[in-house]
């Protein structure tokens, strides 16, 4: 998924597209924050361009998706969450302080022999977020240490 800029312009080309200045910020702020939303993505590229908008901001994302330079994920609520990193793990999501942990989709290898039997489903374990709570905030909490819940 990394494409070098010579690559990626080689790339664009034969779409008939370029490799402008824009799409090169808005990549290289990508490649910077890791998982990251559009809109901080744009506060990203703004410190250099401050004339780049957050249309601009979601019309790359899309391009730079569709020719498999980046790649999103839906972390929870809210705006997806854009990597150009190869997407090789399954993200899990701490509800409490937000942490990301990133872990191997092997994991999930029975489930989805499972889902793929019982369902003839193919499960993209690599575009999958699991929400839970981190094993620090479990140890923290005043709630239940197997669930991270809070019971009243």
């Amino acid at each position: 998924m990394a494409q070098t800029g010579t690559e990626l312009r080689g790339t664009l080309h034969q779409r008939g597209l370029r490799l402008t200045p824009q799409r090169q910020m808005v990549l290289d702020a990508v490649r910077a924050l890791g998982h990251a939303t559009p809109e901080t993505i744009c506060a990203r590229v703004q410190r250099q361009a401050p004339a780049v908008n957050i249309s601009t901001v979601y019309r790359t994302l899309d391009l730079l998706e569709g020719i498999g330079v980046l790649r999103h994920t839906h972390l929870g609520h809210g705006a997806a969450t854009y990597s150009a990193r190869a997407h090789e793990h399954v993200h899990l999501v701490c509800h409490r302080c937000g942490e990301i942990t990133e872990t191997d989709p092997m994991l999930l290898a029975p489930l989805a022999a499972a889902l793929h039997t019982q369902h003839g489903f193919a499960l993209d374990a690599a575009h999958l977020a699991l929400s839970g709570v981190c094993a620090p905030c479990r140890s923290s909490a005043t709630g239940d240490s197997a669930t991270g819940e809070d019971h009243p």
